[in-house]
């Protein structure tokens, strides 16, 4: 059985099993999946079916690679590096904080483990402003890829601006599916 087998039996293994939420927002009122609720049960599948996952940080990414035990080959999923700046804590625990969040993330995507959508639950409708994607921020957009010649971090910078304001996550998601679509790039915008 090859490594793509492995990992969608693994997946459907997991499907099959009932996990329970133990991590609830409070602000947004929602249960979501704790590290604990299903690694557990992720390690006993993967040593049952014959994969291993090795975890890794860097400074801008994060990353994660299941092997086949038996054969060695591998996939690899990754994920851009956040920060944290939890009160009264010290930056190792910072530090602590974001790699068990990317970790979380990391086994989420590679699992297919549905998740809750948090940004969409945490933004109150009232906060909301839809701005549509306008010919000018569309030019802008161009002209910062070819000034940059695909830097994948200018470009997201330039969605830090405070000029462009595609505060809806549909509009942000249209504008990341018109950069791959420019692009040629596998940047995934959740």
């Amino acid at each position: 059985m090859n490594i793509y087998k492995k990992l969608i039996v693994a997946r459907n293994q997991l499907q099959r099993k009932e996990l329970k939420k133990s991590g609830h927002n409070k602000f947004a009122g929602y249960q979501y999946f704790e590290l604990g609720d299903f690694l557990p049960t992720i390690q006993s599948i993967f040593c049952e079916v014959g994969l291993v996952d090795v975890i890794s940080f860097t400074a801008d990414l994060a990353t994660m690679t299941i092997y086949d035990i038996d054969d060695g080959s591998n996939i690899t999923f990754t994920s851009p590096m956040g920060s944290a700046a939890l009160k009264g804590c010290h930056e190792v625990q910072n530090i602590g904080a974001v790699e068990t969040y990317q970790r979380r993330y990391l086994y989420v995507t590679a699992l297919a483990i549905v998740e809750h959508d948090t940004i969409d639950s945490t933004v109150k409708e009232e906060e909301v402003k839809v701005v549509s994607i306008t010919s000018q921020q569309i030019a802008s957009i161009n002209a910062l890829i070819e000034q940059s010649g695909s830097d994948e971090a200018k470009l997201l910078a330039f969605f830090k601006k405070p000029s462009v304001s595609l505060l809806d996550r549909n509009q942000a998601i249209q504008a990341i599916a018109m950069l791959e679509k420019k692009l040629g790039a596998d940047y995934v915008g959740e």
